[in-house]
């Protein structure tokens, strides 16, 4: 394993490029074509800094550096936004003889089986929670090149515990049915208990799933704030997960005393929708008292999803067990999609007799979405214009939470002896 990482200082320039230079130099990258599976516009990286330096590492040396946007199912990017994220001019995609390459997540033919996880093996991964047959496609893109090599950063996660290593892969470069596969199984575990507890079922799946990947993979691992680079680890892919996501729980998580009863979330504009910006909620719901609520403050949102808001407007936002008692009636919906609304609903209640669906936590959006959309689809509203963010700050003693750069750092409190059991044994194997 080849890097360093600090839970009270960042890396250096220095630091950082030597780190970069061993990893690759450690590829034999003379003559091979590499490839590079990097973060969208919805992370926290340095991404032009990274960018320059594999270029600079790899001049003269490697026959072909491309980078493919591991988008998951987000928005393609377009020249301009590249630009932004890569720190250079792109243009038709590309700098210079690098290419960059988006996702097409909306393309069959971008796609290539290469395995199946069968419904055994899944059963014993997942806890019991899931049993059947998991067919494994990605960007059939990977095959051109000789070295594959991930770069993102790692922070808590609400599917998968923290994010990085081979969520790159999955989701991020591949078909649909492993995605809804692995958010959902999240989702039945819940947000509440998956986001930071470590290594998750979620993310043996995920392990399992890149063992079938061919192509020599090797991975950068990110730990970042807004502050600066506090760790990067490079070697296997889940090797420098392990490394990073230690650090992260350092980093990233912070402990409060008590739970709140109120909080605002001030999201960035690198979340341009809510399926994004929902970070403002997962990232905050484990430091919520009951019957609490949490205010998504972004009045730049104006959309719940750009990819997938048509099937959110007709599914709407609920807790786990709405849907979970009701599975055929949601049965044609995509796990992922299900999985996303239950993560911004919070843990709740359903009664299949009454029908009464009771949240533990109130979700409001002060954005830029109507109220009437806001309604319809099950979450609360307010006019993002009634709100002084002034009068939320420095109200920690009062039950009242400021976070004004929300969606990165989790908060959770600390367990004490009448600390509610709700993280009891869900994610034991």
């Amino acid at each position: 394993m080849i890097g360093q990482g600090h839970a009270d200082r960042y890396l250096a320039r220095d630091e950082i490029r030597a780190i970069v230079r061993e990893g690759l130099d450690s590829l034999r990258p003379d003559g091979k074509r590499l490839l590079f599976i990097i973060p969208d516009g919805t992370r926290t990286m340095p991404m032009p800094e990274m960018f320059a330096l594999f270029r600079e590492a790899l001049a003269g040396r490697a026959r072909q550096v491309d980078f493919l946007v591991a988008l998951g199912t987000h928005q393609p990017m377009s020249d301009a936004a590249l630009s932004q994220l890569v720190g250079e001019q792109v243009v038709d995609g590309r700098v210079g003889a690098s290419r960059i390459f988006n996702h097409r997540w909306d393309d069959p033919a971008t796609f290539a089986t290469i395995g199946t996880i069968p419904a055994g093996e899944i059963a014993q991964l997942s806890g019991g929670r899931m049993t059947q047959d998991v067919p494994v496609a990605l960007n059939r893109l990977i095959f051109d090149y000789d070295q594959l090599v991930i770069c993102g950063p790692v922070f808590p996660h609400e599917v998968v515990g923290f994010s990085g290593g081979n969520k790159y892969f999955f989701p991020g470069i591949a078909a649909a049915d492993v995605i809804n596969f692995t958010h959902w199984l999240g989702a039945l575990i819940t947000n509440y208990d998956v986001i930071g507890a470590g290594y998750t079922p979620v993310r043996a799946v995920i392990d399992r799933a890149a063992s079938l990947v061919t192509v020599p993979t090797a991975c950068f691992a990110l730990v970042v704030t807004p502050q600066g680079l506090a760790g990067l680890y490079f070697g296997p892919a889940r090797e420098a997960w392990e490394r990073a996501s230690a650090l992260s729980s350092q980093r990233h998580i912070v402990w409060v005393d008590r739970p709140f009863r109120r909080v605002l979330s001030v999201m960035p504009p690198m979340y341009a929708d809510l399926w994004t910006a929902g970070k403002g909620m997962y990232k905050i719901e484990p430091a919520v008292a009951d019957g609490g609520e949490v205010v998504i403050y972004a009045p730049h949102i104006r959309e719940v999803s750009f990819t997938h808001g048509h099937l959110i407007d007709a599914i709407g936002y609920h807790c786990r067990d709405y849907f979970t008692a009701q599975p055929e009636r949601f049965a044609g919906y995509p796990g992922g999609v299900v999985a996303h609304s239950t993560h911004v609903k919070g843990l709740g209640t359903y009664d299949a007799a009454t029908g009464v669906e009771t949240p533990r936590v109130t979700v409001t959006l002060a954005t830029g979405i109507p109220e009437e959309r806001c309604r319809r689809i099950n979450l609360g509203y307010r006019d993002p214009a009634t709100i002084d963010v002034a009068q939320w700050q420095g109200r920690e003693a009062e039950g009242i939470l400021y976070v004004p750069r929300a969606g990165e750092m989790l908060y959770r409190v600390r367990k004490s002896a009448d600390t509610p059991a709700r993280q009891s044994a869900t994610l034991a194997t």
